[in-house]
């Protein structure tokens, strides 16, 4: 299985920016994922984490303004990033689970089995 993260890039605070996880690999793959993020300097965090049937979570830090969503007939998932701000600068990770399916078993980073190789994401003040 292959995850393939697309979609970061530069933009100015207050904007948006929408990323993309695509999978491949497996016809049979649907798993819960989570979008991640580590800043340079700092340890990777979760920032969201989303069902195979659709439930979400995130992180307080971007609560209201970042959405994730999947579309699992197209094996992808998105992370919608709205009113951006020079902390969220950091490159982006999409991955899956294998054994976790609640929203409470996918709250540290342990939980995920399958990682993307990453999306820089640059907000400029």
């Amino acid at each position: 299985v292959q995850l393939q993260a697309s979609g970061g890039g530069l933009v100015q605070a207050g904007g948006s920016l929408t990323l993309s996880c695509a999978a491949s690999g497996s016809i049979f793959f649907i798993k819960p994922m989570g979008w991640h993020r580590q800043a340079p300097g700092k340890q990777r965090e979760l920032v969201a984490r989303i069902t195979i049937g659709g439930s979400t979570d995130y992180a307080e830090s971007v609560k209201g303004r970042f959405t994730i969503s999947r579309d699992n007939a197209k094996n992808t998932v998105y992370l919608q990033m709205n009113s951006l701000k020079p902390e969220d600068t950091a490159v982006y990770y999409c991955a899956a689970s294998r054994t976790r399916y609640i929203l409470s078993a996918l709250s540290s980073l342990g939980s995920y089995n399958d990682w993307g190789q990453g999306t820089q994401v640059t907000v400029s003040s």
